[in-house]
Protein backbone atom coordinates (compact mmCIF):
# COMPACT_ATOMS: atom_id res chain seq x y z
CA UNK A 1 0.00 0.00 0.00
CA UNK A 2 1.49 3.27 -1.05
CA UNK A 3 1.37 5.59 2.07
CA UNK A 4 1.62 9.31 3.07
CA UNK A 5 4.77 9.38 5.53
CA UNK A 6 4.38 13.27 6.44
CA UNK A 7 0.71 15.21 6.19
CA UNK A 8 0.57 18.27 4.24
CA UNK A 9 -1.79 19.68 1.34
CA UNK A 10 -0.04 20.19 -1.75
CA UNK A 11 -0.23 21.34 -4.80
CA UNK A 12 2.56 22.01 -8.15
CA UNK A 13 4.10 20.71 -11.68
CA UNK A 14 5.73 17.45 -11.03
CA UNK A 15 9.45 17.17 -11.21
CA UNK A 16 9.81 13.65 -12.36
CA UNK A 17 14.04 11.51 -12.27
CA UNK A 18 15.24 8.37 -11.95
CA UNK A 19 18.16 9.60 -10.02
CA UNK A 20 18.07 10.63 -6.63
CA UNK A 21 19.19 14.19 -5.19
CA UNK A 22 21.36 15.08 -2.65
CA UNK A 23 20.29 18.24 -1.56
CA UNK A 24 23.71 18.78 0.42
CA UNK A 25 26.10 19.79 -2.33
CA UNK A 26 22.96 19.37 -4.72
CA UNK A 27 20.63 22.45 -3.89
CA UNK A 28 20.96 25.93 -2.91
CA UNK A 29 19.93 26.38 0.54
CA UNK A 30 19.15 29.84 -0.19
CA UNK A 31 17.48 29.61 -3.62
CA UNK A 32 16.46 26.08 -4.04
CA UNK A 33 17.92 26.15 -7.10
CA UNK A 34 19.79 22.64 -7.96
CA UNK A 35 23.30 23.01 -8.21
CA UNK A 36 24.44 19.42 -8.53
CA UNK A 37 26.15 19.72 -11.90
CA UNK A 38 26.10 15.78 -12.18
CA UNK A 39 22.19 15.89 -12.05
CA UNK A 40 19.70 16.26 -14.54
CA UNK A 41 17.56 18.54 -12.63
CA UNK A 42 21.10 21.20 -12.85
CA UNK A 43 20.00 24.74 -12.84
CA UNK A 44 15.88 24.17 -12.00
CA UNK A 45 14.04 25.50 -9.24
CA UNK A 46 12.89 22.78 -6.83
CA UNK A 47 10.56 25.87 -5.06
CA UNK A 48 6.95 24.75 -4.81
CA UNK A 49 7.20 21.53 -7.08
CA UNK A 50 6.30 18.14 -6.17
CA UNK A 51 9.89 16.11 -6.65
CA UNK A 52 9.29 12.22 -7.85
CA UNK A 53 12.32 10.44 -7.27
CA UNK A 54 13.29 6.95 -6.24
CA UNK A 55 15.27 8.16 -3.01
CA UNK A 56 17.64 11.18 -1.73
CA UNK A 57 21.07 10.10 -1.61
CA UNK A 58 24.56 11.74 -0.61
CA UNK A 59 24.96 13.31 2.54
CA UNK A 60 23.22 13.54 6.19
CA UNK A 61 23.18 17.44 5.81
CA UNK A 62 20.45 16.99 3.19
CA UNK A 63 17.56 17.24 6.40
CA UNK A 64 19.18 20.95 7.42
CA UNK A 65 19.16 21.85 3.41
CA UNK A 66 15.19 21.16 3.51
CA UNK A 67 14.73 22.91 7.01
CA UNK A 68 16.31 25.97 5.53
CA UNK A 69 14.09 26.23 2.15
CA UNK A 70 11.32 25.59 4.56
CA UNK A 71 12.59 28.44 6.50
CA UNK A 72 12.74 30.93 3.87
CA UNK A 73 9.80 30.21 1.63
CA UNK A 74 11.98 28.20 -1.15
CA UNK A 75 10.77 24.16 -0.19
CA UNK A 76 9.31 21.77 -2.53
CA UNK A 77 5.51 21.23 -2.39
CA UNK A 78 6.06 17.73 -1.70
CA UNK A 79 8.40 14.41 -2.16
CA UNK A 80 7.20 11.43 -3.60
CA UNK A 81 9.37 8.24 -3.18
CA UNK A 82 9.57 4.89 -3.97
CA UNK A 83 12.02 3.58 -1.65
CA UNK A 84 12.03 4.07 2.21
CA UNK A 85 13.90 7.49 2.50
CA UNK A 86 15.20 9.19 5.82
CA UNK A 87 17.07 12.51 5.21
CA UNK A 88 14.94 14.64 3.64
CA UNK A 89 12.10 12.83 5.22
CA UNK A 90 13.85 13.67 8.48
CA UNK A 91 13.71 17.22 7.49
CA UNK A 92 10.14 17.69 6.64
CA UNK A 93 9.49 16.33 10.02
CA UNK A 94 11.68 18.61 11.73
CA UNK A 95 10.00 21.43 9.35
CA UNK A 96 6.52 20.56 10.57
CA UNK A 97 6.92 19.62 13.87
CA UNK A 98 8.81 22.60 15.63
CA UNK A 99 8.79 25.03 12.79
CA UNK A 100 4.88 24.72 11.43
CA UNK A 101 6.16 24.50 7.86
CA UNK A 102 5.11 21.82 6.36
CA UNK A 103 6.31 19.70 3.34
CA UNK A 104 4.50 16.30 2.37
CA UNK A 105 6.27 13.38 2.08
CA UNK A 106 4.71 10.26 0.21
CA UNK A 107 6.48 6.74 -0.86
CA UNK A 108 4.46 4.79 -3.64
CA UNK A 109 4.74 1.48 -4.49
CA UNK A 110 6.79 0.89 -7.32
CA UNK A 111 4.21 0.30 -9.63
CA UNK A 112 2.51 3.15 -8.46
CA UNK A 113 5.78 5.24 -8.75
CA UNK A 114 6.25 4.18 -12.44
CA UNK A 115 2.81 5.38 -13.75
CA UNK A 116 4.12 9.27 -12.70
CA UNK A 117 7.46 9.75 -15.51
CA UNK A 118 5.12 11.89 -17.69
CA UNK A 119 2.38 13.51 -15.48
CA UNK A 120 2.97 17.47 -15.12
CA UNK A 121 0.92 18.04 -12.25
CA UNK A 122 0.08 16.74 -8.84
CA UNK A 123 -1.77 17.44 -5.98
CA UNK A 124 -1.93 15.49 -1.87
CA UNK A 125 -4.90 16.01 0.16
CA UNK A 126 -6.02 14.13 2.76
CA UNK A 127 -5.18 10.46 2.07
CA UNK A 128 -4.88 10.94 -1.73
CA UNK A 129 -2.55 11.49 -4.14
CA UNK A 130 -4.06 12.86 -8.10
CA UNK A 131 -2.22 13.50 -10.89
CA UNK A 132 -4.16 13.69 -14.17
CA UNK A 133 -6.49 11.07 -14.17
CA UNK A 134 -4.32 8.94 -11.93
CA UNK A 135 -5.74 8.61 -8.65
CA UNK A 136 -3.33 6.86 -5.17
CA UNK A 137 -5.07 5.90 -2.38
CA UNK A 138 -2.43 6.72 0.91
CA UNK A 139 -2.23 5.03 3.75
CA UNK A 140 -0.93 6.29 7.03
CA UNK A 141 1.49 5.59 9.47
CA UNK A 142 0.30 3.37 12.80
CA UNK A 143 2.34 4.24 15.50
CA UNK A 144 0.96 1.59 17.27
CA UNK A 145 3.41 -0.98 15.35
CA UNK A 146 5.71 0.20 17.17
CA UNK A 147 6.72 -1.97 20.26
CA UNK A 148 8.14 0.66 22.80
CA UNK A 149 9.98 -0.87 26.26
CA UNK A 150 8.78 1.00 29.53
CA UNK A 151 11.66 3.65 29.63
CA UNK A 152 10.66 5.22 25.65
CA UNK A 153 6.86 4.79 26.61
CA UNK A 154 7.76 7.23 29.91
CA UNK A 155 10.06 9.69 27.93
CA UNK A 156 7.08 9.82 25.41
CA UNK A 157 5.27 10.82 28.37
CA UNK A 158 6.33 14.71 29.03
CA UNK A 159 5.31 17.42 27.87
CA UNK A 160 5.96 20.08 24.87
CA UNK A 161 8.59 21.65 26.44
CA UNK A 162 10.49 18.80 27.44
CA UNK A 163 13.24 18.46 25.04
CA UNK A 164 13.49 14.11 25.92
CA UNK A 165 9.71 14.22 24.93
CA UNK A 166 10.71 16.12 21.44
CA UNK A 167 13.68 13.84 20.77
CA UNK A 168 11.58 10.30 21.46
CA UNK A 169 8.81 11.88 19.60
CA UNK A 170 10.64 12.42 16.59
CA UNK A 171 12.70 9.23 16.65
CA UNK A 172 9.46 7.27 17.28
CA UNK A 173 8.26 8.90 14.02
CA UNK A 174 11.42 8.61 12.22
CA UNK A 175 11.18 4.30 13.00
CA UNK A 176 7.69 3.82 11.64
CA UNK A 177 8.38 5.88 8.56
CA UNK A 178 11.35 3.61 8.06
CA UNK A 179 9.27 0.32 9.09
CA UNK A 180 11.11 -0.45 12.34
CA UNK A 181 9.12 -2.57 14.87
CA UNK A 182 11.11 -1.26 17.51
CA UNK A 183 14.19 0.87 18.79
CA UNK A 184 17.72 -0.61 19.92
CA UNK A 185 20.04 0.59 22.34
CA UNK A 186 23.91 2.60 20.74
CA UNK A 187 26.29 3.23 22.64
CA UNK A 188 27.92 6.71 20.94
CA UNK A 189 26.77 9.29 18.50
CA UNK A 190 28.28 11.93 16.07
CA UNK A 191 27.19 15.00 15.43
CA UNK A 192 26.52 15.88 11.81
CA UNK A 193 24.62 19.64 11.41
CA UNK A 194 27.37 21.96 13.44
CA UNK A 195 28.62 23.43 9.92
CA UNK A 196 26.92 27.02 9.61
CA UNK A 197 25.81 26.43 6.25
CA UNK A 198 22.75 28.08 6.48
CA UNK A 199 20.88 29.47 9.43
CA UNK A 200 18.82 26.62 9.85
CA UNK A 201 21.46 24.43 11.36
CA UNK A 202 21.95 27.71 14.10
CA UNK A 203 18.28 28.15 14.93
CA UNK A 204 17.77 24.36 15.75
CA UNK A 205 20.78 23.87 18.17
CA UNK A 206 20.09 26.94 19.58
CA UNK A 207 16.50 25.93 19.88
CA UNK A 208 17.10 22.53 21.57
CA UNK A 209 19.90 24.31 23.46
CA UNK A 210 17.75 26.69 25.18
CA UNK A 211 15.36 23.46 25.65
CA UNK A 212 18.19 21.90 27.98
CA UNK A 213 18.78 19.18 25.54
CA UNK A 214 21.89 17.40 26.69
CA UNK A 215 23.28 13.85 25.23
CA UNK A 216 23.35 11.20 27.23
CA UNK A 217 26.01 9.18 25.26
CA UNK A 218 29.62 10.17 24.42
CA UNK A 219 29.23 11.66 21.55
CA UNK A 220 31.80 13.61 18.87
CA UNK A 221 31.28 16.82 16.68
CA UNK A 222 31.81 17.15 13.24
CA UNK A 223 33.81 19.67 11.58
CA UNK A 224 32.65 22.87 11.87
CA UNK A 225 32.68 26.50 9.84
CA UNK A 226 35.23 27.89 11.39
CA UNK A 227 39.67 27.20 12.25
CA UNK A 228 38.73 28.12 16.24
CA UNK A 229 42.55 27.61 17.14
CA UNK A 230 43.31 30.36 14.08
CA UNK A 231 40.05 31.80 13.78
CA UNK A 232 41.90 35.51 14.26
CA UNK A 233 44.22 34.46 11.31
CA UNK A 234 41.39 34.06 8.54
CA UNK A 235 39.54 37.61 7.86
CA UNK A 236 35.92 35.80 8.28
CA UNK A 237 33.19 38.91 8.45
CA UNK A 238 32.74 39.27 12.29
CA UNK A 239 28.74 37.90 11.93
CA UNK A 240 29.69 35.15 10.05
CA UNK A 241 32.15 34.10 12.35
CA UNK A 242 30.29 34.77 15.01
CA UNK A 243 27.42 32.80 14.39
CA UNK A 244 29.77 29.79 13.53
CA UNK A 245 31.18 29.66 17.12
CA UNK A 246 27.69 29.87 18.42
CA UNK A 247 26.77 26.95 16.79
CA UNK A 248 29.59 24.74 17.73
CA UNK A 249 29.11 26.03 21.30
CA UNK A 250 25.64 24.81 21.61
CA UNK A 251 26.23 21.28 20.80
CA UNK A 252 29.09 21.17 23.08
CA UNK A 253 27.24 23.16 25.84
CA UNK A 254 24.61 19.68 24.96
CA UNK A 255 27.41 18.04 26.01
CA UNK A 256 29.19 16.57 22.71
CA UNK A 257 32.71 16.56 22.89
CA UNK A 258 34.82 19.62 20.79
CA UNK A 259 36.56 16.66 18.80
CA UNK A 260 35.25 18.75 15.21
CA UNK A 261 36.08 16.29 12.53
CA UNK A 262 34.53 14.60 10.06
CA UNK A 263 36.57 11.58 10.19
CA UNK A 264 35.56 10.42 14.28
CA UNK A 265 36.97 6.91 13.33
CA UNK A 266 40.22 8.36 13.23
CA UNK A 267 39.85 9.24 16.77
CA UNK A 268 41.98 6.85 18.99
CA UNK A 269 38.82 5.13 20.93
CA UNK A 270 37.62 3.98 17.10
CA UNK A 271 34.35 2.01 17.51
CA UNK A 272 35.12 -2.00 17.52
CA UNK A 273 33.46 -4.44 15.13
CA UNK A 274 29.84 -5.18 15.70
CA UNK A 275 29.44 -1.81 18.10
CA UNK A 276 25.67 -0.12 17.47
CA UNK A 277 26.53 3.81 16.30
CA UNK A 278 24.15 6.31 16.33
CA UNK A 279 26.38 8.00 13.70
CA UNK A 280 25.65 10.98 11.56
CA UNK A 281 28.10 11.83 8.28
CA UNK A 282 27.94 10.00 5.04
CA UNK A 283 31.76 8.97 4.46
CA UNK A 284 32.05 8.34 8.61
CA UNK A 285 28.63 6.05 8.18
CA UNK A 286 30.08 4.41 5.68
CA UNK A 287 33.75 3.71 7.14
CA UNK A 288 32.19 2.54 10.12
CA UNK A 289 29.94 0.09 8.78
CA UNK A 290 31.86 -1.11 6.04
CA UNK A 291 35.33 -1.25 7.17
CA UNK A 292 35.28 -1.01 11.47
CA UNK A 293 32.22 -3.55 11.15
CA UNK A 294 30.55 -1.14 13.50
CA UNK A 295 26.94 -0.69 12.85
CA UNK A 296 24.94 2.54 12.56
CA UNK A 297 22.09 3.40 10.34
CA UNK A 298 23.35 7.06 8.44
CA UNK A 299 21.43 9.26 10.84
CA UNK A 300 20.16 12.59 9.03
CA UNK A 301 20.86 15.83 10.66
CA UNK A 302 19.29 16.73 13.79
CA UNK A 303 18.06 12.67 14.34
CA UNK A 304 21.55 12.21 15.14
CA UNK A 305 20.91 14.94 18.31
CA UNK A 306 18.30 13.52 19.38
CA UNK A 307 19.77 9.61 19.33
CA UNK A 308 22.50 10.97 21.42
CA UNK A 309 20.21 12.89 23.83
CA UNK A 310 18.07 9.28 24.28
CA UNK A 311 20.40 6.73 23.47
CA UNK A 312 17.72 5.51 21.30
CA UNK A 313 18.02 4.52 17.29
CA UNK A 314 15.18 3.26 15.06
CA UNK A 315 16.23 -0.94 15.04
CA UNK A 316 16.21 -0.50 11.16
CA UNK A 317 18.85 -1.83 8.27
CA UNK A 318 22.46 -1.48 9.43
CA UNK A 319 21.92 -3.26 13.10
CA UNK A 320 20.76 -6.27 11.47
CA UNK A 321 22.79 -8.52 9.55
CA UNK A 322 20.70 -9.69 6.82
CA UNK A 323 20.01 -5.67 5.60
CA UNK A 324 24.48 -5.61 5.94
CA UNK A 325 24.40 -8.60 2.74
CA UNK A 326 25.34 -8.05 -0.08
CA UNK A 327 22.27 -6.59 -2.60
CA UNK A 328 24.39 -6.25 -5.64
CA UNK A 329 27.83 -7.45 -7.15
CA UNK A 330 30.05 -5.16 -8.76
CA UNK A 331 32.78 -6.84 -10.41
CA UNK A 332 36.24 -4.91 -10.36
CA UNK A 333 38.26 -4.98 -13.75
CA UNK A 334 40.47 -2.67 -12.91
CA UNK A 335 44.48 -2.63 -13.81
CA UNK A 336 46.92 -3.74 -11.06
CA UNK A 337 49.14 -0.91 -11.68
CA UNK A 338 47.60 2.72 -10.40
CA UNK A 339 48.23 4.98 -7.81
CA UNK A 340 45.63 6.15 -5.26
CA UNK A 341 43.33 7.97 -7.17
CA UNK A 342 42.03 4.94 -8.37
CA UNK A 343 40.12 4.13 -5.21
CA UNK A 344 37.53 7.51 -5.19
CA UNK A 345 37.08 6.76 -8.25
CA UNK A 346 35.67 3.01 -7.86
CA UNK A 347 33.54 4.84 -4.84
CA UNK A 348 32.32 7.41 -7.33
CA UNK A 349 31.57 4.97 -9.70
CA UNK A 350 30.05 2.08 -7.20
CA UNK A 351 27.64 4.71 -5.79
CA UNK A 352 26.65 5.36 -9.15
CA UNK A 353 25.51 1.94 -9.41
CA UNK A 354 24.19 1.17 -6.26
CA UNK A 355 21.49 3.69 -5.49
CA UNK A 356 20.23 1.94 -2.29
CA UNK A 357 21.83 -1.63 -2.67
CA UNK A 358 24.43 -2.33 -0.50
CA UNK A 359 27.35 -4.04 -3.29
CA UNK A 360 30.25 -6.39 -2.76
CA UNK A 361 33.28 -5.16 -4.71
CA UNK A 362 35.33 -7.81 -6.23
CA UNK A 363 38.21 -8.12 -8.31
CA UNK A 364 40.21 -5.99 -5.84
CA UNK A 365 41.81 -8.18 -3.30
CA UNK A 366 45.53 -8.17 -5.19
CA UNK A 367 45.65 -4.65 -4.40
CA UNK A 368 46.14 -4.69 -0.78
CA UNK A 369 44.60 -1.11 -0.38
CA UNK A 370 45.43 0.66 2.80
CA UNK A 371 43.50 2.29 5.86
CA UNK A 372 43.18 5.91 3.50
CA UNK A 373 42.55 3.93 0.13
CA UNK A 374 39.04 2.76 1.98
CA UNK A 375 38.48 6.02 3.37
CA UNK A 376 38.29 8.00 0.03
CA UNK A 377 36.49 4.96 -1.48
CA UNK A 378 33.94 5.28 1.19
CA UNK A 379 33.82 9.32 0.56
CA UNK A 380 33.15 8.77 -2.51
CA UNK A 381 30.46 6.12 -2.66
CA UNK A 382 28.60 8.69 -0.09
CA UNK A 383 28.04 11.30 -2.74
CA UNK A 384 26.52 9.41 -5.21
CA UNK A 385 24.92 6.79 -3.07
CA UNK A 386 21.96 6.62 -0.76
CA UNK A 387 23.43 3.26 0.44
CA UNK A 388 25.72 3.32 4.21
CA UNK A 389 27.87 0.45 3.58
CA UNK A 390 29.61 -1.65 0.85
CA UNK A 391 31.81 -4.65 1.15
CA UNK A 392 35.19 -5.64 -0.66
CA UNK A 393 35.95 -9.04 -1.08
CA UNK A 394 38.87 -10.50 0.74
CA UNK A 395 39.52 -6.75 2.47
CA UNK A 396 36.56 -5.50 4.54
CA UNK A 397 35.13 -7.75 7.86
CA UNK A 398 31.76 -8.63 6.67
CA UNK A 399 32.77 -9.19 2.97
CA UNK A 400 32.03 -12.94 3.77
CA UNK A 401 28.54 -12.38 4.82
CA UNK A 402 26.02 -14.74 1.51
CA UNK A 403 25.08 -12.15 -1.54
CA UNK A 404 21.29 -12.81 -1.55
CA UNK A 405 20.12 -14.88 -3.78
CA UNK A 406 18.56 -12.55 -6.66
CA UNK A 407 21.52 -9.74 -6.27
CA UNK A 408 22.20 -8.65 -9.52
CA UNK A 409 26.34 -8.83 -11.06
CA UNK A 410 27.55 -5.54 -12.65
CA UNK A 411 30.99 -4.94 -14.14
CA UNK A 412 33.38 -1.72 -13.37
CA UNK A 413 35.44 -1.61 -16.70
CA UNK A 414 38.93 0.23 -17.49
CA UNK A 415 36.19 2.40 -19.76
CA UNK A 416 34.18 3.53 -16.78
CA UNK A 417 37.74 4.71 -14.87
CA UNK A 418 38.70 6.91 -17.66
CA UNK A 419 35.20 8.38 -17.97
CA UNK A 420 35.10 8.94 -14.27
CA UNK A 421 38.49 10.72 -14.60
CA UNK A 422 36.89 12.94 -17.45
CA UNK A 423 33.88 13.95 -15.71
CA UNK A 424 35.71 14.86 -12.14
CA UNK A 425 38.42 16.35 -14.53
CA UNK A 426 36.64 19.31 -15.79
CA UNK A 427 38.53 22.59 -14.90
CA UNK A 428 41.28 24.07 -16.46
CA UNK A 429 44.74 23.44 -17.17
CA UNK A 430 46.13 26.18 -14.24
CA UNK A 431 45.52 25.19 -10.38
CA UNK A 432 44.81 27.80 -7.77
CA UNK A 433 44.49 25.99 -4.89
CA UNK A 434 45.10 22.50 -4.04
CA UNK A 435 42.48 21.08 -1.23
CA UNK A 436 43.66 18.37 0.92
CA UNK A 437 41.29 16.26 3.19
CA UNK A 438 37.82 15.77 2.55
CA UNK A 439 37.39 13.89 4.55
CA UNK A 440 40.22 14.92 7.17
CA UNK A 441 43.33 14.23 6.36
CA UNK A 442 44.88 10.94 8.09
CA UNK A 443 48.53 11.17 10.03
CA UNK A 444 49.43 8.90 6.63
CA UNK A 445 47.94 10.86 4.39
CA UNK A 446 49.98 14.03 6.16
CA UNK A 447 53.29 12.07 5.91
CA UNK A 448 52.46 11.00 1.80
CA UNK A 449 52.33 14.56 1.15
CA UNK A 450 55.24 15.69 2.81
CA UNK A 451 57.25 13.04 1.09
CA UNK A 452 55.85 13.75 -2.20
CA UNK A 453 56.69 17.14 -1.13
CA UNK A 454 60.48 16.61 -0.53
CA UNK A 455 60.99 20.19 0.86
CA UNK A 456 60.19 21.87 -2.16
CA UNK A 457 57.47 25.32 -2.07
CA UNK A 458 54.41 25.38 -3.62
CA UNK A 459 54.50 27.82 -6.38
CA UNK A 460 53.78 31.32 -6.22
CA UNK A 461 50.15 31.53 -7.34
CA UNK A 462 48.79 27.80 -6.21
CA UNK A 463 47.41 28.00 -2.54
CA UNK A 464 47.69 24.82 -0.24
CA UNK A 465 45.45 23.66 2.63
CA UNK A 466 45.29 20.67 4.59
CA UNK A 467 42.49 20.34 7.09
CA UNK A 468 42.44 17.73 9.57
CA UNK A 469 41.06 17.41 12.74
CA UNK A 470 42.81 18.48 16.47
CA UNK A 471 43.76 15.07 17.35
CA UNK A 472 45.75 13.85 13.79
CA UNK A 473 47.15 18.21 13.99
CA UNK A 474 48.68 17.51 17.15
CA UNK A 475 49.92 14.15 16.08
CA UNK A 476 51.40 15.53 13.35
CA UNK A 477 52.90 18.70 15.01
CA UNK A 478 54.51 16.52 17.53
CA UNK A 479 56.27 14.46 14.68
CA UNK A 480 57.25 17.85 13.06
CA UNK A 481 55.18 17.52 10.14
CA UNK A 482 53.35 20.63 10.78
CA UNK A 483 56.35 22.45 10.58
CA UNK A 484 57.73 21.13 7.51
CA UNK A 485 54.22 22.07 5.54
CA UNK A 486 54.60 25.88 6.68
CA UNK A 487 58.59 25.50 5.25
CA UNK A 488 57.02 24.77 1.81
CA UNK A 489 53.82 27.74 2.40
CA UNK A 490 51.26 24.80 2.52
CA UNK A 491 48.56 25.84 5.12
CA UNK A 492 47.39 23.65 8.01
CA UNK A 493 43.89 24.20 9.51
CA UNK A 494 41.81 22.07 12.18
CA UNK A 495 38.13 22.09 12.96
CA UNK A 496 36.50 23.26 9.65
CA UNK A 497 36.34 20.51 6.21
CA UNK A 498 36.32 21.49 2.59
CA UNK A 499 32.42 20.95 3.35
CA UNK A 500 32.23 24.27 5.25
CA UNK A 501 34.82 25.93 3.51
CA UNK A 502 33.84 29.25 2.14
CA UNK A 503 35.61 32.61 1.01
CA UNK A 504 37.75 34.45 2.18
CA UNK A 505 39.29 31.36 3.95
CA UNK A 506 38.92 29.56 0.58
CA UNK A 507 41.21 32.04 -1.63
CA UNK A 508 39.04 34.83 -3.55
CA UNK A 509 41.32 34.11 -6.33
CA UNK A 510 40.41 30.78 -6.71
CA UNK A 511 38.97 29.76 -10.06
CA UNK A 512 40.06 26.23 -10.67
CA UNK A 513 40.86 23.73 -7.56
CA UNK A 514 42.49 20.51 -7.34
CA UNK A 515 41.98 17.44 -4.97
CA UNK A 516 42.49 14.04 -4.12
CA UNK A 517 39.06 13.40 -2.84
CA UNK A 518 36.04 12.10 -4.89
CA UNK A 519 33.86 13.67 -2.62
CA UNK A 520 35.31 16.89 -3.18
CA UNK A 521 35.50 16.59 -6.47
CA UNK A 522 31.94 16.19 -7.08
CA UNK A 523 30.59 18.30 -4.27
CA UNK A 524 32.96 21.44 -5.28
CA UNK A 525 31.21 23.05 -8.19
CA UNK A 526 28.05 22.76 -6.04
CA UNK A 527 29.31 24.15 -3.10
CA UNK A 528 31.90 26.72 -3.76
CA UNK A 529 31.32 27.67 -8.04
CA UNK A 530 34.43 26.97 -8.87
CA UNK A 531 35.70 24.21 -11.71
CA UNK A 532 38.11 21.28 -10.23
CA UNK A 533 40.57 18.97 -11.08
CA UNK A 534 41.29 15.49 -9.67
CA UNK A 535 44.32 13.53 -9.10
CA UNK A 536 46.14 11.27 -6.69
CA UNK A 537 48.64 12.65 -4.12
CA UNK A 538 51.31 12.76 -5.94
CA UNK A 539 49.12 14.69 -8.62
CA UNK A 540 48.29 17.63 -6.33
CA UNK A 541 51.92 17.63 -5.14
CA UNK A 542 52.79 18.20 -8.45
CA UNK A 543 49.99 21.00 -9.30
CA UNK A 544 51.31 22.56 -6.15
CA UNK A 545 55.15 22.90 -7.25
CA UNK A 546 54.21 23.87 -10.82
CA UNK A 547 50.75 25.56 -10.73
CA UNK A 548 49.48 23.28 -13.20
CA UNK A 549 47.83 20.05 -13.38
CA UNK A 550 48.93 17.00 -16.09
CA UNK A 551 47.02 17.33 -19.48
CA UNK A 552 45.23 14.01 -19.97
CA UNK A 553 44.78 10.82 -18.54
CA UNK A 554 47.16 9.55 -16.15
CA UNK A 555 49.85 7.16 -17.42
CA UNK A 556 48.24 4.25 -15.60
CA UNK A 557 44.87 5.02 -17.15
CA UNK A 558 46.53 4.96 -20.34
CA UNK A 559 48.85 2.42 -21.12
CA UNK A 560 46.59 -0.51 -19.09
Amino acid sequence: MSKIIVQATATGEVLYCDDGLSFWGGVDPQTGMVIDVHHPWHGRSITGKVLVMPTSRGSCSGSGVLLQLALNGCAPAALVFCATEGVLTLGAIIASRIFGRHIAVVRLKRSDFAMLSDVHDMSITGFALHAGAIRFDLQSLDRNDLELTSADRALLAGDDTNPMTLAMDVICAMAVSLGARHLTDVTRGHIDGCILAHQANLIFAERMAELGARVRIPTTINAISIDLIHADAHDTPPKFRNAARRLAAAYVDMGARPTFTCAPYLLEDAPKLGEKLGWSESNAVIFANSVLGAQTAKLPDYLDLFVAMTGRAPATEMYFEESRRPTLVLECHVPARHDDSLWPMIGWIAGSMAADDVPLLTGLEHLAPTRDDLRALCAAFGTTSASPMLHVAGITPEAHLGVLSDAPTATIELADLRDAWQTLNAGPEQVDLVAIGSPHASLSEIERFCIALNGRCRHDDTEVIITVGRDILDQAGKMGLVKQLQSCRVQVMSDLCWCSITEPVLPTTTRNLMTNSGKYAHYAPGLCGKTVRFGSVGDCVEAAISGKAINGLPDWLVSN
